[in-house]
């Protein structure tokens, strides 16, 4: 996800070519999504939880 909203972050002139979407809508939702990110980078996956947390 982190490199998806790189790429789109570095080029997203075709979505707003003609004004289909504004910028602003683009920038927060690259923001929104980053935040989710992070929030979700803090929850072990199942496959960690199961080889760290159940010795």
């Amino acid at each position: 996800m982190e490199q998806a909203l790189d790429a789109l972050e570095a080029d997203h002139d075709y979505l707003t070519e003609g004004g289909v979407f504004p910028k602003e809508l683009i920038a927060n939702f690259i923001k929104t999504k980053r935040a989710e990110c992070a929030e979700l980078s803090k929850i072990p996956h199942p496959a960690e939880f199961e080889k760290y947390y159940t010795l």
